[in-house]
């Protein structure tokens, strides 16, 4: 089960059930594989619905390695995400939110 409050998010990959989360290790991984300048650009992307697959198998994979799960980047291609992409474009995108969201205020 992936605990939202510290990053993680939830992802179905060939019926087995994966917690995401974007370390920084996992952030430094995936602006090297998009060859992206900052993740704001790859954010404004996303915010905007102009982001590409590639982003999105981009993010996963990431998402995948960050939460300790060492997925290749075939592997992840091959799979059957359930959901389909429209699920995968979703996980992505809360991916990125969690992991620029701020901590809640302590009660």
């Amino acid at each position: 089960m992936a605990n939202p409050l510290s990053g993680e998010v939830s992802l179905v990959l060939d019926g087995e059930r994966y917690a995401l989360k974007l370390t920084l290790g996992a952030l430094a991984e995936l602006e090297e594989a998009l060859g992206a300048d900052t993740l704001v650009a790859l954010v404004e992307r996303f915010e905007s619905g102009r982001f590409r697959t590639r982003d999105v198998m981009a993010l996963l994979l990431a998402g995948m390695h960050g939460g300790g799960h060492p997925v290749r980047a075939d592997t992840l291609l091959a799979a059957e995400i359930d959901g389909g992409a429209l699920e995968a474009a979703r996980v992505a995108g809360l991916l990125l939110a969690r992991a620029f969201a701020l901590p809640p205020a302590p009660a």
